[in-house]
């Protein structure tokens, strides 16, 4: 269908096009009954003005950017398209900005972005949102953002999270009720704050059982498929296995599952493998995999709402736009009671 232009609204309206750019970018010097005329035409013919063009016409910038450090990641992907939708519904437009913190002149590169792009604001995703030295930048060029799941609140910023110690409390003890007792955790990338949350809540949940956690019962993953395969091929071929593993995301959670396929070791009869995030591969997976639905969309939803909120860009106290969602415990089929050894 071809997009409804500023021409026909100001022909329908009854006014000039320059008067619909008024009204849309929300410029003094229109009369009111005029100003409810054109809303009431844009609405009736769905017109959405392009955002670039708003930006130019106006001293109001309708670009946000997000700043993302693994695009290709499926956590990524979720808060793209989370913070895509919300942008689009409130007319504005989201610029996708791939930072690799490994390139030496990573924060010059923005610098010069933002040099170039007119934005209103970003949304940092983990872990940028702990870099201090991409947050000094953006104070910088006096840019509001918001940050994704940083691991402290401050007034500088507005922030959306949800508690992934208790999370990870809620799915160890799930396994316990379960029956199991040696259970086994991996942790995620150190660099993200939730990955030191999730293991806090794994430990929160084996303590309050009375359940010790041997040191060989802790491994150190990154959050990718990869390590998963590693970390799986090393426990589960160690001769003292676990009866079950708490991966901190679903990617390192499916390459245990691959290990176990591989070792002819039967999920869940023969061991319990959960996750975390609830990522599609969660969902495709067989069995399909236990795990905590983190809501990755409604975080990205939230902090472009926030971004976008007239009063917060001069508000003095930023910290104060800070919103908790809930998670949810999602019991699918590779978890199950131990079988008895």
């Amino acid at each position: 269908m071809k997009p409804i232009t500023i021409k026909e609204v100001a022909a329908r309206a009854g006014v000039s096009p320059k008067t619909v750019s008024r009204v849309i970018n929300d410029e003094d010097h229109v009369r009111a009954p005029v100003r409810e005329q054109v809303m009431r035409v844009v609405r009736e013919m769905g017109y959405r003005p392009n955002s670039f063009a708003r930006s130019l016409s106006s001293s109001k910038s309708y670009l946000l950017g997000l700043l993302v450090d693994d695009p290709a990641s499926g956590y990524a992907a979720d808060v793209q398209l989370g913070a895509l939708l919300r942008s689009r519904d409130l007319g504005y437009h989201l610029v996708i900005e791939p930072l690799d913190t490994a390139t030496p002149d990573w924060l010059g590169q923005i610098d010069t972005g933002l040099r170039a792009l007119n934005l209103g604001g970003a949304i940092l995703t983990p872990p940028l949102c702990d870099r201090a030295d991409l947050i000094a930048v953006l104070e910088r060029h006096e840019l509001p953002f918001v940050r994704i799941s940083p691991s402290s609140d401050d007034e500088r910023s507005g922030s959306v999270r949800m508690d992934d110690r208790a999370a990870a409390r809620e799915m160890t003890r799930h396994l316990i009720a379960l029956g199991h007792r040696d259970i086994a955790c991996i942790k995620g990338d150190p660099v993200h704050s939730a990955s030191g949350l999730r293991y806090i809540g794994f430990r929160d949940a084996m303590r309050e059982a009375g359940l010790d956690v041997a040191p060989n019962r802790t491994l150190e993953g990154d959050f990718s498929f990869r390590s998963g395969l590693r970390l799986g091929e090393e426990i589960l071929t160690s001769g003292d296995r676990p009866t079950a593993i708490f991966a901190s995301n679903d990617d390192m959670a499916l390459g245990v599952l691959v290990t176990a396929i591989k070792h002819g070791i039967a999920v869940p009869d023969t061991l319990s493998v959960a996750g975390f995030d609830d990522a599609p591969v969660a969902r495709v997976s067989w069995p399909q995999l236990t795990t905590i639905r983190q809501p990755k969309m409604e975080l990205a939803a939230a902090a472009v709402d926030i971004l976008t909120d007239p009063t917060y860009a001069t508000h003095p106290d930023k910290g104060s736009f800070s919103r908790n969602l809930p998670y949810e415990l999602v019991m699918r089929s590779s978890t199950a009671a131990p079988a008895k050894r």
